[in-house]
């Protein structure tokens, strides 16, 4: 089941909230009343170097994170229950937490134990919830994948049945933010496409079997709200206030239902952000038109994000992933995962692309000046939610820093020729933090901040003079001292003098009893006050002595104090052009994208598609990247690469080099399994996603009309959990594909109706094809072992028949992987099921039954000829197999390959045989 993030009972309460009346310590009791002000979360209590837990929140995280499970006093005669973890490791336990679904409330110490002992020695330090942790809601490094984002999505359903949704996703780790409006239909692709952490919405909507079904499948958690945040008003409200506007209108127009969907977005993160705000970028727009929509059954079949066992590696993403940063591994998923449907979008930056696989230093020195850049969205996140440590305001620096070594490496780039337009903008993006910024933050930090503030020692020598001050006392104290002691003995005359310190009276002058005289005498007497008088000497203080004193006494509070301003200094000045640093972020990982895209067509030789506004489907040449790049690791030789022209046989259009009978709207693809129909079929699926997102493509043409949405069912298991059969599951998918398909769409199908009786499979498939024709006019790859439908081609005017060919050699098939204009004769299921294994009776007998089919096909005669079969045949045959070596040995001779001496050799060896087996 999908996880759920409140982890509450039926009643909705938190197992670990109890009543516990008075009589227990101030800190339980303290303990007690936190807890009750949030019962749906396990509560960290913060006691010294430990968070801990008590009652049945102990027990339910020991048991979740494998901790020990303890006991501390007792109530009512019963042990309270208690488990810690040590701050230094929250993180690690933090995460594992959060990934199980749980909701953590972390609850801090407000104050230093010496304040609260100030009240009374049994005052309690102040403690309270500083924020509540969410799976949607992380923005600590350790707790996020750098290459993946982590939105936190909010769903509102519009009234009315099969109605719409709106759709409302944050990341809070870097402020991307994106709102849009889909069909219901639409409702399970677009989560997979956002890849949520957490999904906001009413009881209804997270109880829907295909929402659970799709949440399991990219592990969110579904977090149930009240109707009530669903408000427009309020929506509109937080909006205006996070994006700092007061009115909207720059942003484009949002409907009620988007506001209601940004309204409970925002309500969720003031609740667990306990006030605190995020950055919030301004809006992406999603939804209709924006981008091509596929569905969540096409994603998982193309393995577009993660492969099939859930893993990156063996992805489309990972296949042609060439980014050297986090932020542009990011960026590039989420081009990946929504293609453009805009031509002046995808020719942008098609042309970025181009400059860069055309320029190859420009590439090598972008990608040098990039690699292990910092991750400066998140950090600017942190900062903005008050979480953020020195090591974020090095960040920032640092990423100024790359953002202008890039922005001068594209402008001299671009001399004398000019960049493209995408790389004009990201280039006046990477300069748009000002200078004075920069200026400050490294005038100020150390090379190598601390993470943690309470560290210190992350500012500048040199740039605050009453932290150089607080420091100099602190770190040199007997430098100062005998600085100090030097000074006295000059003013006093006294060579001797001494500068001392002990526990009793601190630090004081000492001299010996001879000289101690003009000191108590005018005018030195003014200076130096008598303390102590002692057989052999005599003690005095002065008041600059008392004031070092108690600067030297604080110094390393007071610097720390001082370092904590200068911190609030530096983090204001960020918060106030945290517009033109996030637009700079944005632009360094679009930049690591283009660049690494150009990078990954000069590896791969990939070219540049023609992407317009034509119904054209014609690659030349084309490979899938995963399956290539696989062979390319294993040296397992080139990958076969071929043709897919999807043109209407009529058109005047259609290319030359492929033979007419090819040339159709509609392929059927027929030929043996793995013979690479399904390969076939998924590369040109891919090659269309890759050509708009704007990327080369592995084919050695292209030229595509753009496709508004892709389809593709190959592959189908059940879907136990749903009570749905294979079949069940393929016809659902072809449903959606039939009604929803336009003449826009790009749609591939494997083996329709093999799930089912040959008669019903053959005439759903054909029926499919008809459709597909006829009323979607879409274009499509239909493979199929049903080879009546081959004869579609004759009867349906934009159809053509295509397979994959093949090669007979001694009996055996050879697979040429090479797809040609016709129609397989046969599919060679018993020649692929003797090269799995499948026992030589085994596979003896389906030959025989498969040509006693054959004669019934042709003659008509099918009862007769099937009623000739045996009903033991298969037994008999299988005894024949075994008690016959003879024979088996006899046809393992390869007379072409026998000498005069090993074929006498051989006759005895069959004369033996044959006597054993008479035996």
């Amino acid at each position: 089941m999908a996880r759920r993030s409140d982890k509450t009972d039926d009643n909705g309460q938190a197992p670990a909230t109890q009543k516990v009346p008075a009589g227990l310590t101030p800190s339980m009791a303290q303990y007690l009343e936190i807890k009750t002000a949030n019962p749906d979360s396990l509560l960290w209590y913060r006691m010294g170097d430990f968070y801990e837990l008590f009652f049945t929140d102990a027990v339910v995280a020991a048991e979740a994170l494998g901790i020990v499970l303890t006991k501390r006093g007792k109530h009512l005669g019963e042990d309270i229950q208690m488990c810690g973890v040590p701050v230094v490791r929250a993180d690690e336990y933090l995460q594992r937490l959060i990934r199980q679904g749980f909701r953590v409330a972390v609850c801090e110490q407000l104050e230093d134990p010496t304040e609260a002992r100030k009240r009374g020695s049994k005052a309690v330090v102040k403690r309270d919830v500083v924020r509540l942790v969410t799976p949607g809601t992380l923005t600590e490094d350790a707790l996020l994948d750098a290459k993946t984002r982590n939105y936190l999505t909010s769903v509102f359903q519009e009234p009315g049945d099969n109605a719409d949704y709106a759709l409302a996703s944050l990341d809070i780790s870097t402020g991307e933010f994106e709102v849009g409006v889909i069909s219901a239909a639409d409702l399970t692709g677009e989560l997979v496409r956002l890849l949520p952490g957490e999904v906001l919405s009413i009881d209804a909507v997270i109880k829907n079997a295909e929402v659970e079904r799709t949440a399991d499948l990219i592990t969110a958690a579904l977090t149930p709200v009240p109707a009530a945040s669903f408000d427009s008003l309020s929506g509109e409200r937080l909006m205006r206030e996070y994006l700092h506007v007061s009115d909207l209108g720059a942003f484009g127009e949002f409907t009620r239902s988007e506001l209601a969907a940004i309204g409970a977005l925002l309500t969720y993160v003031e609740l667990t952000q306990l006030g605190k705000r995020p950055t919030v970028r301004p809006p992406r727009r999603s939804g209709r038109g924006a981008t091509m929509i596929i569905d969540a059954a096409s994603r998982s079949s193309l393995e577009i994000l993660r492969a099939t066992n859930g893993d990156r590696a063996g992805s489309l993403l990972s296949a042609i992933d060439r980014t050297v940063t986090g932020p542009g591994a990011r960026e590039l998923a989420s081009w990946v995962s929504s293609p453009m449907r805009d031509l002046p979008s995808i020719t942008s930056r098609q042309d970025a692309v181009a400059f860069m696989v055309d320029s190859h230093q420009l590439r090598k020195d972008i990608q040098r000046t990039l690699r292990g850049a910092p991750d400066v969205a998140r950090a600017i996140s942190r900062l903005s939610l008050q979480r953020g440590g020195p090591r974020d305001l090095g960040t920032v620096r640092d990423a100024i820093a790359t953002a202008d070594t890039c922005a001068s490496t594209l402008m001299s780039a671009g001399e004398p020729v000019g960049l493209p337009s995408a790389l004009v903008d990201l280039t006046q993006s990477l300069q748009g933090p000002p200078d004075e910024l920069a200026q400050l933050l490294a005038a100020a930090l150390v090379d190598e901040p601390p993470a943690l503030r309470r560290e210190g020692g992350f500012v500048q020598p040199g740039y605050n003079a009453a932290l150089d001050e607080a420091l100099t006392l602190r770190d040199d104290s007997r430098k100062v001292m005998a600085s100090l002691e030097a000074k006295y003995a000059e003013t006093s005359g006294v060579k001797t003098l001494k500068v001392r310190h002990n526990n009793i009276l601190g630090y004081f002058i000492e001299v010996t009893a001879a000289n101690a005289k003009p000191l108590m005498e005018e005018p030195l007497s003014d200076l130096f006050r008598h303390r102590q008088t002692m057989a052999n000497a005599v003690r005095f203080t002065t008041v600059e002595l008392s004031e070092i004193e108690g600067r030297i006494a604080s110094a390393a509070e007071r610097a720390l104090a001082i370092e904590n301003d200068v911190f609030a200094e530096l983090a204001n000045a960020i918060y106030k052009h945290e517009a033109s640093l996030n637009a700079m972020a944005s632009a360094l990982a679009e930049l690591d994208c283009v660049t690494g895209l150009g990078q990954l067509a000069v590896e791969q030789n990939y070219e540049r598609p023609v992407v317009d506004d034509s119904l054209s489907f014609d690659i030349r040449g084309g490979r899938h990247p995963v399956v290539e790049l696989a062979l390319q690791k294993e040296l397992a030789g080139p990958f076969i690469d071929n043709d897919c022209c999807l043109i209407p046989a009529v058109s005047p259009d259609s290319p030359p080099g492929f033979d007419d009978p090819a040339v159709g709207r509609i392929w059927l693809v027929t030929g043996p399994n793995m013979a690479g129909k399904s390969t076939f079929l998924r590369q040109n699926a891919l090659i269309t996603l890759l050509a708009q997102i704007g990327s080369y493509v592995p084919a050695k043409s292209a030229h595509i009309g753009v496709v508004d949405r892709l389809f593709s069912r190959v592959g189908a298991s059940d879907d136990i959990a749903s009570g749905r059969s294979t079949f069940m599951v393929e016809m659902v998918e072809t449903a959606a594909i039939l009604n929803q398909a336009t003449e826009r769409s790009f749609v591939i199908l494997d083996e329709i109706g093999r799930g089912t009786a040959t008669f019903d499979g053959l005439s759903i498939a054909w029926a499919t094809v008809e459709n597909l024709h006829d009323f979607n006019r879409c274009r499509a790859l239909f493979a199929t072992h049903y080879h009546e439908l081959t004869a579609l081609a004759d009867r349906l005017g934009e159809i053509a028949n295509v397979t994959v060919d093949v090669k007979e050699w001694k009996d055996e098939i050879v697979f040429l992987h090479k797809v040609k204009p016709g129609a397989a004769d046969r599919s060679y299921g018993i020649h692929v099921a003797r090269l799995a294994g499948l026992p030589s009776a085994v596979t003896a007998r389906a030959t025989e039954v498969l040509e006693l089919l054959e004669k019934e096909q042709t003659s008509g005669q099918g009862s007769a000829a099937l009623d000739e079969l045996p009903l033991f045949a298969a037994t008999r045959e299988v005894e024949s197999a075994k008690s016959s070596p003879l024979i088996d040995a006899i046809t393992d001779i390869n007379p072409d390959e026998l000498t005069p001496r090993s074929a006498l050799e051989l006759v005895y060896r069959l004369k033996e045989i044959a006597r054993e087996a008479d035996e």
